[in-house]
């Protein structure tokens, strides 16, 4: 019974890819985890952390002492606060730029005894870069995906579509492949 009282909170770092239908299911994730009992690091891109800021205010991203908000670069020029992030160019941004912040932001995380050490990344579907973060580091990953259930079955039946020669669209460009 002594060693269940000491024993540390469970912290997840919850990685949403930053488009509004994906960031607001992983709110609600975050938040179900939280009145379990973990631990959570919410990691926005720098452009939505500031978005959270301008409409919630600077209060909101601050906290509580065990459900916290980071931010990540995305490598991104700098856009209009108002404006919606065009959907292949950050799709292309997050899977070369992210990686190194994010490991860093997680690195951070474990060594600065403030904040119990990350036990799990859960990452959006389509952020590898933080499926490769948690596998270098050794951290259990988990994948969220925010699709619907028809939405889903249409990834999974992805591959299926290439070998028959229906996917990708003629004279498209295929930012699906490049991103997993």
């Amino acid at each position: 019974m002594e060693s269940l009282l000491h024993t540390p909170k469970a912290h997840a770092v919850c990685v949403p890819f930053p488009a509004q239908g994906h960031v607001n299911p992983f709110m609600q994730l975050a938040k179900l985890l939280h009145c379990m009992g973990f631990h959570i690091t919410f990691v926005n891109t720098e452009f939505n952390h500031n978005r959270l800021v301008k409409s919630l205010g600077a209060e909101f991203v601050k906290g509580l002492p065990d459900f916290r908000f980071e931010k990540i670069a995305d490598g991104l020029p700098p856009s209009e606060i108002d404006a919606t992030q065009e959907v292949p160019p950050l799709c292309d941004a997050t899977r070369k730029n992210c990686y190194a912040p994010f490991k860093e932001l997680v690195m951070k995380l474990n060594s600065s005894g403030e904040v119990p050490s990350v036990s799990c990344i859960i990452a959006d579907g389509i952020m590898g870069f933080a499926r490769k973060v948690a596998r270098d580091l050794g951290i259990q990953e988990l994948q969220f995906w925010t699709a619907s259930a028809c939405g889903f079955l249409g990834y999974l039946q992805y591959d299926e579509l290439v070998k028959r020669g229906i996917l990708p669209f003629k004279g498209a460009v295929n930012f699906f492949l490049s991103i997993l």
